[in-house]
Order: C-alpha cells, then structure tokens, then sequence
C-alpha cells in the first residue's frame, strides 16, 4: 500500500463527554480516512449536561504539542477549536506562519451548547488579528458571527455582510453556519468564497442531540482539506456528513448527547449496497 496517508491536526480542547473538541476531531478524521494528530489545548469537565470545570495548557506545552507532530509527522491540514488565551492564540500563529500550514480551518468556539463561555473577551480581538488571516475557512455559527463583527445578523443580507467582513480580515473562505435559527425549515449555512455566495441547505432535525456540531463539521471540512480537496468541494462533504451526524442520533447522554461520527460511513457502505 504505496498511496500517501493523508495528515490532520486539530489544536482544540479535551471533552471529557467524548462529543466535542478533541474526540469528536479525531473520530472524524478517522471515519473520513485521514490519520489525526492533536495539540490539546486546554481540558474541559463536561459531559452532556454542561461544562463544569476548565484547565488550560501551557502555551509552550500547546506550542511544543504543535512543533512535535509537524517536524516529525507533518501536517496536510491543520483545525483550531477551543483557544481560550492571547498567549495561545500567539503561539499557535507564530507556529501556523513558520511551517507554513496553509490548510487552516478556524472554528471560533466561543460558548458551549450549555452557554458557557469558552473564548475570554480579551482574546476575541486577538482571533480577528492573529489567527483569521491566516485561514483557508473560518466556520462561525450566528451567535459567534454576531460577536465578530458587533451586531446582530437577523437577516440574510446581514450574514452576507458579515461573511464579506471575515473575508476582509484575511480569511479565503467562510461559512456562517445557520443551526441556531430554529424557526426555519431547513438549517441553512451561507458559505462565501469572495466572489460569490452560496446557501448550503439540509433538512433540520429536531432534536437536543447536536453536541460537538460545529466541531465534528469543521474536522470533517479538515479531513478533506488534507485529501486535497479545493474548499468549496470539501465544505460542500462536510456539510453532507454533518447532516448524517444529526440525523441518525445515539440517543446518549441525558442532556445534550452527542452527533453520530459514522452515520455517514454507514449511510455511504447502505448506499453502495
């Protein structure tokens, strides 16, 4: 077996719950056929219920988790989720800029499902400064694309100036993800390239079992980065497997459980029969 092994890294947080962060980068990755290396950067208590306690790394030791993989291993593409400091945040571009990780998706957790605050205020402005630039794609869902650009996105025009806005900043691609607008029909997430905009449109599924969404989509747009997909075709995959992921729940959990990381498989190997 001579073919290259595709290589991705995810700088995130450790959810002890299995549903987020971490885990739920690497159980994607790993269903998508990509082999996953990981820079913790902070540990969480959680579990479906909520977030219940929080211990960040280290910068140096982020810095060193980072340096280690990418010198050895290498790295076809690379994610960030949970940065909860400045001091991270630097380390992590300073990294990103010298090894030149091109392949950078950006998911800028800021709140957890159960509303606790992830990303400190002081650190908002150093993702617009530090880390945004230097993305390929930058994932927020509303309520964190509202906190980017410092007013509410109530309606389709609004996100579109906000993708433009994020565009501007330096990112190439972004996709604001619409979950959080549960009036709607379908969950409809606008991606833009900056030449054009397109509704990337799935059923909506009414359950509580969408922890880790954002995370599982942003490792799955990851995963085909590093294959060697172009973005538009690797958010247009990620977007079909996140949709997988919801709509067959585990029913786990007493709050809200975690997505399904291979439904999609499964649903691909039930197609081919």
């Amino acid at each position: 077996m001579n073919q290259k092994v595709a290589r991705a890294l995810t700088i995130a947080g450790s959810d002890s719950g299995g549903g987020a962060g971490i885990q739920a980068d690497l159980k994607t990755f790993q269903e998508l056929h990509v082999y996953g290396m990981s820079a913790i950067t902070a540990i969480t208590v959680q579990n479906t219920l909520g977030v219940h306690g929080i211990q960040e790394i280290r910068p140096d030791i982020v810095a060193s988790q980072i340096e280690a993989v990418t010198t050895d291993i290498g790295v076809d593409a690379v994610k960030t989720g949970m940065i909860s400091n400045i001091k991270i945040m630097e380390a992590i571009a300073s990294l990103v800029k010298k090894y030149k990780l091109s392949n950078l998706v950006i998911d800028p957790v800021m709140i957890s499902k159960s509303g606790h605050a992830l990303l400190k205020e002081d650190a908002r402005l150093a993702l617009k400064e530090l880390l945004i630039p230097l993305a390929m794609v930058i994932t927020p869902n509303l309520p964190e694309a509202e906190v980017l650009v410092g007013h509410s996105l109530d309606n389709m025009a609004a996100r579109k100036e906000a993708a433009q806005y994020l565009r501007d900043l330096g990112a190439k691609h972004v996709v604001i993800k619409g979950g959080h607008l549960s009036d709607q029909e379908n969950a409809d997430d606008l991606f833009y390239n900056g030449n054009e905009f397109t509704l990337l449109s799935s059923p909506r599924f009414h359950t509580q079992h969408t922890h880790g969404t954002g995370c599982t989509f942003s490792a799955a747009i990851t995963a085909y980065l590093a294959k060697g997909e172009a973005p538009d075709i690797a958010v247009q995959r990620a977007k079909n497997y996140i949709t997988d992921a919801i709509r067959y729940p585990l029913n786990i959990g007493q709050g809200h459980g975690p997505t399904n990381h291979w439904a999609h498989r499964l649903q691909e190997e039930q197609n081919e029969k």
